[in-house]
C-alpha cells in the first residue's frame, strides 16, 4: 500500500533532524577536547661569542741555570786529604779547592830530579870525551872508528839527559796537579768527592757554575714549538721574586724532540740577571703565540638522524673571522670535525663547524666558522639536537670559564 505523502515528509523531516543532531553532537565533542600541551624550551647555557682582545700568551716552566758548568777533578790519582771550599761557595781562578796527600807525588818527583841528574853527569862526561877525541883525530893520534864511538857515546848521554828533563818536568807537573784549582771564576754547585776519599784521575769532586752568562731552560711542547724562534725576545719572571720580570733572548732550541717527553729543550740567555737571580731557581717564560691559519676541513658524511638534520647548519663553508676563545667545555664534533651549537636568532639550534686555531688548558680559541656575537652554547652541548627550541641563560660563574 503506497504512502501518503505527508507520511513521507514527516520521515524526511525526522531524519534531518536526527543527522542534524548527529552532527552538533560531534561538534560539541571535537571542541571540548583540550590541545596538546605545548613542550617548554630546555635551558641552556649560552654567551655571545667574543673577539679575542689580544695575542694569547704561553707560559712555560723554567729553571735558571749557568750556561757554562765544568767538573773540577784531580789530574792525578790519590788520597784527598783537604777540601777548602764547600757547596754554594763563590770561588776565584786559580784559586786552590783542594788537595791530595803529596807522599807518592813527592816521591816520583825526586826519583825523576835524580834521574836527570844522573843523566847530566853522563852527558858531561861524554862532551868532554868527543871534545878530546876529535882534537886528537886532527892531529892523526886516534883512529876514526874511536871518535866513532865517542861521537855515538855523546848523542845517546845527550838523548837521555833530555829524556830525563822531560820526565822531571812532568813529575813536576803531576806534583802540582796535586792541588786542584779552580780554572774560572764561579759557584761550587755539587761535591762529588769528601776528603778521606780515594779518587782516580778525572773523577769529578766539584760542579763549577761559570760566572757570567745566566741561561734559563725550558721543554716547549709541539703545539708552542712554533712560536719560538732564535733570537727572540720573552719575558722572564720568578715566583721566588714576585712582581719583577727579566728578559730572555733565545739562544738554542733544539733540533729533535725528546723521545720521553716529546717536547724540545730551549736555553735563552738572560739579559741583566742581577743578584736576586740564583741558580736553580724556578721559572715561568712568557711569549706571545700567534694564531694558525685554519685548515681546510672536508665535510663529513651524516652517520646518524642527528647529524643529517643538522648538515645544513654544518656543512656550510668555514668563514674566515676573529679568533674567538670559548671554554672546552663549548665543543662538540660533528663527525671527525670540530663543531659548536649556535643558537639562532628565533632561538632554535644549529650546529656549526669551526676551525681550531690553538687548545688551551681550559678554552680553544675558534679562528673560523663563528662570527662576534652569535651566541654559542657552553653548556650541556651533548643533551641537546639541531633545530631544537631554547632558553638561554646567563652562566651561574662565568669566571669558571676564564683561561
Amino acid at each position: 500500500m503506497p504512502l501518503l505523502p505527508d507520511t513521507v515528509l514527516r520521515r524526511r523531516r525526522l531524519a534531518l533532524a536526527v543527522a542534524t543532531t548527529a552532527i552538533a553532537v560531534a561538534t560539541l565533542s571535537a571542541c571540548s577536547r583540550k590541545a596538546p600541551p605545548e613542550v617548554p624550551a630546555r635551558p641552556v647555557v649560552a654567551v655571545a661569542a667574543k673577539a679575542a682582545e689580544q695575542t694569547p700568551v704561553v707560559s712555560l716552566p723554567a729553571q735558571i741555570e749557568a750556561r757554562y758548568a765544568t767538573p773540577l777533578s784531580f789530574r792525578v790519582a790519590g788520597k784527598i786529604i783537604e777540601r777548602d771550599v764547600r757547596l754554594g761557595d763563590a770561588v776565584k781562578a786559580g784559586q786552590i779547592v783542594a788537595r791530595l796527600d803529596p807522599a807518592d807525588l813527592t816521591k816520583n818527583a825526586a826519583s825523576a830530579r835524580a834521574q836527570l841528574d844522573a843523566a847530566q853527569h853522563q852527558l858531561d862526561y861524554a862532551t868532554q870525551t868527543v871534545t878530546r877525541d876529535r882534537a886528537q883525530a886532527r892531529e892523526n893520534l886516534i883512529a876514526p872508528a874511536q871518535l866513532e864511538q865517542s861521537e855515538n857515546a855523546y848523542a845517546s848521554a845527550l838523548a837521555q839527559r833530555n829524556q830525563a828533563s822531560q820526565q822531571a818536568a812532568l813529575a813536576g807537573d803531576q806534583l802540582s796537579y796535586g792541588s786542584l784549582k779552580a780554572d774560572r771564576d764561579g759557584v761550587i754547585t755539587a761535591e762529588q768527592a769528601d776528603t778521606g776519599q780515594n779518587v782516580s784521575a778525572g773523577q769529578p769532586v766539584y760542579q763549577l757554575a761559570w760566572t757570567g752568562d745566566v741561561d734559563v731552560i725550558t721543554d716547549v711542547p709541539e703545539l708552542a714549538l712554533g712560536a719560538l724562534r732564535v733570537g727572540q725576545t720573552t719575558t722572564v719572571s720568578l715566583p721566588a721574586v714576585p712582581g719583577k720580570t727579566w728578559q730572555a733572548r733565545v739562544r738554542e732550541v733544539a733540533p729533535a724532540a725528546d723521545p720521553m717527553s716529546r717536547t724540545y729543550r730551549a736555553k735563552l740567555t738572560l739579559l741583566s740577571p742581577g743578584p736576586d737571580v740564583r741558580l736553580g731557581m724556578t721559572a715561568n717564560v712568557a711569549f706571545a703565540q700567534p694564531f694558525a691559519a685554519p685548515a681546510a676541513q672536508p665535510p663529513a658524511a651524516a652517520t646518524s638522524a642527528t647529524s643529517a638534520s643538522a648538515a645544513s647548519g654544518a656543512t656550510a663553508a668555514l668563514a674566515d673571522g676573529p679568533p674567538i676563545t670559548l671554554p672546552s667545555t663549548a665543543l662538540f664534533h660533528e663527525g671527525n670535525q670540530p663543531a659548536v651549537w649556535v643558537v639562532k636568532s628565533d632561538n632554535t639550534l644549529v650546529l656549526r663547524r669551526v676551525s681550531i686555531a690553538r687548545y688551551g688548558e681550559r678554552t680553544v680559541t675558534v679562528a673560523g666558522g663563528i662570527q662576534p656575537g652569535e651566541r654559542i652554547v657552553w653548556q650541556g652541548v651533548h643533551t641537546v639536537t639541531a633545530g631544537e627550541k631554547v632558553r638561554v641563560i646567563a652562566p651561574l660563574h662565568p669566571e669558571d670559564f676564564a683561561s
